[in-house]
């Protein structure tokens, strides 16, 4: 869902990735389950043995056990009950799909139940059902958000391209199909995506396709293109995707100074949430730009020091190099060079640390004194690690944080059925094999027990070099105040943690690089 922008990573809280969300703990707030009742399910289970082609039977039976959705999120609160429910269904399905092998609806119907609680007993119940009724998109569908957390690409792009094929009138598997392609062949994907508006003008999905086609387009002009084709075919005011989409817009307008057209369109959407700000932002910056061009530095300094800054946008980032740009230009180079550093400190990229190079030159600051500066920055920021130990996926022993002083520590928590941690895995593996595993570790905490099933395989499959801890939930935010996955941190070589709460993509893996090597 980042480094998407900041802009969008904040406003598209749903983003979905190869089928999943980012859950939040949150979602474990205050929930009541409602005691079951024993009497109903006997009647339910009845029910199903009379009629066992009925999915309505089968939906009634499973609730009544008492497994309400989601439970897996809420395991610290309702572990018992869904451990019982779940032990409950699975010894009864296991009943039922012996006394009726061919029935789908009985392997079907266990199959989402399970499917939808993120839990690798689905997947044989979800391959019997597609293989008794071929043509059930929605198994088929179910099998291949599955195989992304088994790791197996291939199986989760072919299952989806047979759902497609079952059911071309639903574009939800259309747009799954092309979006297995969204990083490794952007030519198709972006046929597919035409393929996609061109049959659903009218849907959410094609809006969806356009959006992250309009995300992955690197030159400016034609993702400026895409973006306004988004707007134009799915009015914002409509379509969700479409006004996430705006965000990347309005930014993209920024960046190539076309300020008018950023104003008109924060205008056109003044009365959705953040952007009447984003339109006071664009107006800002505008007139900021114009002082700047006639030479009135002084004025545009002060200007840029007074700017609120909008919440929803990328454009945060130049506002920095322009605003130590102005800085310079008034004579107070110290203090451009000081705005700089503070950003680079958090969020080293190539052209701050450029520039950071000019500026302390011209103030007589050498390199040394430069990265005691930003050493300091981080100290003052930096603590130590929970001393963990937890248990090892490949063998009964455990590994402690202890184990690991010495080595700088990329640490994520995740869990197989996170569509984001596993759209992040493929960056970070990017970035750590720059480096020797002497000096690197590089740690996954799955916080999600029920998941472990999924854990071993999903690595073999990927062959991403993470080491795999087990956890849940409640540690995660109890020690490191985790409240949803991905999150992540960078511990230095002696268990601080230096940087917190960054996400990596195809934009800013040289920033994750960057970072691991100032704690070198």
């Amino acid at each position: 869902m980042k480094k998407l922008n900041k802009g969008l990573s904040i406003i598209v809280i749903f983003i979905i990735i190869s089928g999943a969300f980012t859950f939040t703990h949150a979602q474990q707030s205050n929930k009541i389950l409602a005691p079951i009742d024993w009497n109903a399910v006997s009647d339910w289970k009845l029910k199903v043995e009379a009629h066992p082609d009925s999915l309505s039977f089968h939906t009634g039976y499973i609730k009544s056990i008492g497994w309400d959705g989601n439970l897996f999120i809420l395991e610290r609160d309702f572990k018992s009950r869904y451990d019982s429910a779940e032990a409950i269904l699975d010894n009864q399905y296991r009943i039922w799909a012996s006394m009726f092998p061919k029935i789908p609806a009985v392997h079907y119907a266990i199959g989402s139940a399970f499917y939808d609680h993120e839990s690798p007993k689905a997947t044989a119940y979800l391959k019997k059902a597609a293989e008794l009724d071929s043509k059930n998109a929605d198994a088929l569908f179910k099998l291949s958000i599955d195989a992304e957390r088994w790791g197996n690409g291939k199986a989760a792009s072919d299952y989806m391209k047979l759902a497609s094929e079952a059911d071309p009138a639903n574009p939800a598997y259309l747009f799954y199909y092309a979006a297995n392609f969204r990083r490794t062949n952007l030519d198709f994907y972006r046929e597919k995506v035409q393929e996609l508006v061109k049959l659903f003008p009218a849907h959410e999905r094609a809006a969806q396709g356009l959006y992250w086609l309009a995300y992955e387009t690197k030159d400016r002009e034609s993702k400026i293109k895409i973006y306004e084709e988004l707007r134009s075919k799915f009015p914002p005011e409509k379509f969700n995707w479409s006004e996430s989409g705006m965000y990347g817009l309005f930014d993209q307008y920024l960046f190539s100074q076309q300020f008018n057209k950023a104003n008109d369109l924060a205008q056109s959407l003044v009365a959705k949430r953040g952007w009447s700000e984003m339109q006071v932002f664009a107006k800002s910056i505008s007139v900021i730009q114009k002082y700047m061009d006639s030479g009135n530095y002084k004025v545009a300094y002060d200007s840029i020091l007074k700017l609120k800054l909008a919440k929803f946008t990328s454009y945060q980032d130049k506002v920095v190099m322009i605003e130590a740009d102005l800085a310079d230009r008034t004579g107070n180079s110290v203090a451009g060079y000081e705005k700089l550093l503070k950003k680079h400190a958090k969020e080293p990229t190539d052209e701050l640390a450029r520039l950071l190079k000019v500026y302390s030159e011209k103030i007589g600051k050498d390199e040394t004194e430069v990265a005691k500066n930003i050493l300091a920055i981080r100290d003052n920021t930096k603590k130590p690690a929970y001393l963990f130990e937890l248990g090892l996926y490949t063998s009964n022993s455990k590994l402690a944080l202890s184990d690991l002083k010495g080595k700088v520590v990329l640490l994520t928590f995740w869990f197989p059925g996170c569509g984001p941690c596993r759209a992040e895995f493929p960056h970070f593996e990017n970035v750590v094999k720059k480096y020797d595993k002497k000096k690197v570790a590089y740690i996954g905490i799955n916080v999600f027990p029920n998941q472990d099933d999924y854990v071993l395989p999903f690595m073999k499959s990927t062959q991403y070099s993470f080491t795999p801890l087990k956890s849940t939930s409640a540690w995660a935010e109890k020690h490191f105040g985790v409240r949803g996955q991905p999150t992540n941190f960078l511990l230095d070589k002696e268990g601080n943690i230096v940087f917190a709460n960054f996400r990596t993509d195809q934009h800013n893996e040289r920033t994750l690089e960057m970072m691991i090597d100032s704690l070198l």
